[in-house]
């Protein structure tokens, strides 16, 4: 086999986590590894769009509001609702109180139980009330805040794919993905990420790169806690665990952002 090229992750991150029309020409265990270290890249051109589109719509008029709701639904779309959709399922799945096996196939199912729909509403109704209040305080903080959290989002799906951490099913995409990422650049990322979203705060003044070096290290750990009890309770990672680990991670990165 061929080695690796660096196009190779960032084809897989891109084709695998957002809409954008990129061709993943390989699946192989080398490639997934690439595509998980650039997860946060992903992120990073997700959250780009998100506040770019906040930012649009406050120039043409639009509340502080507005502008947060569509710094949510831009990723959503540009993820094609997928880490919300694996948020639902795990919280049905955790709210089952059922054995691990029965749990995956709660989770398997197309429709959501009440625990997602619980799930669902309350991230969305936080991330929503987060990121207005950033952009009420300025327009530079919100946008800062669309673009950090989607970074710290992926880098969670980053850390989550490192060695150790096995996979709940034989097959699907957490199967695919699950340990491919070495332990040592899994921290490199997250230090790497860390500093990135420090200095992009630093840019607004040093109470914010304080507040931006706090979700950096908050976000994960919050994603942290939740994998491994996802891990206990079903014996490994799926697809929808990553996608409820996203979230997470942008929820409290966004949460920690709107603080004054």
């Amino acid at each position: 086999m061929t080695g690796t090229s660096p196009l190779d992750g960032v084809r897989f991150a891109f084709g695998t986590l957002t809409v954008f029309p990129v061709r993943v020409t390989r699946w192989d265990r080398e490639a997934a590894r690439g595509g998980m270290l650039c997860a946060p890249l992903a992120g990073l051109a997700v959250g780009a769009a998100a506040a770019a589109t906040g930012l649009v719509l406050l120039l043409l008029g639009a509340s502080p509001l507005l502008a947060a709701v569509a710094g949510v639904a831009v990723p959503a779309v540009l993820t094609r609702g997928l880490h919300l959709d694996g948020l639902a399922d795990t919280a049905d799945g955790l709210g089952s109180a059922k054995p691990a096996e029965d749990a995956l196939r709660i989770m398997k199912r197309s429709d959501i139980g009440p625990f997602g729909v619980i799930a669902l509403v309350l991230v969305l109704l936080a991330q929503v009330a987060a990121l207005a209040h950033a952009y009420e305080v300025s327009w530079a903080r919100g946008a800062c805040a669309a673009v950090v959290s989607a970074t710290l989002a992926r880098l969670a799906l980053t850390l989550a794919a490192r060695a150790g951490v096995p996979a709940a099913r034989p097959e699907g995409l957490g199967a695919a993905v699950a340990g491919v990422v070495p332990a040592r650049a899994a921290l490199v990322a997250a230090v790497a990420v860390t500093a990135m979203a420090t200095a992009a705060g630093a840019v607004l003044g040093p109470y914010d790169a304080v507040r931006t070096a706090s979700a950096a290290l908050l976000a994960p750990a919050a994603a942290e806690a939740l994998l491994r009890h996802c891990t206990r309770r079903f014996g490994g990672v799926t697809g929808d665990v990553f996608g409820a680990l996203a979230e997470t991670a942008a929820t409290t990165a966004l949460v920690v952002l709107s603080l004054d």
